[in-house]
């Protein structure tokens, strides 16, 4: 049987973790939590442990510092349990009741060598300048790198933890793991997922920083697919 981990970075949620946790219990989904909280200055941390007393299945941890998301959600898929990991973001804009459908996607596929399935916010509930600037960042992204993915700036992705760990580690990969995932033979696919307003908080990222980052590391996973090997074996005896 297939056992699921949620995996979930937060910064400074505070008052979105744990409407967000109560959301995933609601789906029924069985599955553990791991929330990776990044050196939150908040109560996050606090929030949590409470939060820890009366849902067994969940599980947290704590940065000395904070890293970036992208440590957060590798730091939560490395202490995972589950065979499968479904990531979201802690800020309550994925909605937990789109994972079922997109693990049945990944799961009852014909496909043997799909390894991920990504949201895809065709319908996104942000300001019209922060829409923009994701469109023309994946536009930009899918031109260099080929990945066939219309969102890969979306936190809510379905994939094999196996294929996680085989990837390599840099700063913002969360970003591009579709394109990692397809560069180590595996196939991907998208699917809609709904997206809602941050209810509380404000955004950890700017649009000009995110914009500006996002294309220098396209050039650097351009030089990790030149020089991936997909060594495939015919026999071992």
């Amino acid at each position: 049987m297939t056992t699921i981990s949620i995996v979930i970075p937060a910064h400074n949620e505070a008052e979105n973790i744990g409407i967000l946790i109560d959301e995933i219990l609601a789906t029924k989904i069985e599955c553990e939590i791991v929330v990776v909280d990044d050196a939150s200055t908040d109560d996050t941390h606090a929030r949590l442990l409470t939060l820890k007393q009366t849902v067994p299945t969940l599980k947290v941890i704590q940065h000395d510092r904070s890293y970036g998301q992208s440590a957060a959600v590798s730091t939560g898929i490395r202490h995972a349990c589950g065979d499968l990991i479904a990531t979201m973001d802690g800020d309550g804009q994925n909605n937990p009741a789109d994972i079922p459908r997109m693990v049945e996607a990944i799961l009852k596929s014909d496909n043997g060598n799909l390894r991920m399935v990504a949201g895809y916010r065709k319908k996104r509930d942000d300001p019209p300048w922060r829409i923009l600037s994701s469109k023309l960042a994946n536009a930009y992204r899918r031109f260099f790198l080929r990945d066939e993915t219309p969102d890969t700036g979306c936190g809510l992705k379905v994939f094999y933890r196996s294929a996680f760990l085989n990837l390599p580690f840099f700063n913002h990969m969360h970003r591009f793991l579709p394109a990692l995932i397809k560069m180590q033979g595996g196939d991907v696919i998208s699917v809609e997922v709904s997206h809602r307003a941050r209810a509380h908080g404000v955004s950890k990222y700017g649009t000009l920083n995110r914009l500006w980052v996002g294309i220098v590391d396209i050039f650097g996973v351009c030089w990790l697919r030149m020089r991936a090997k997909n060594v495939k074996i015919t026999r071992c005896d």
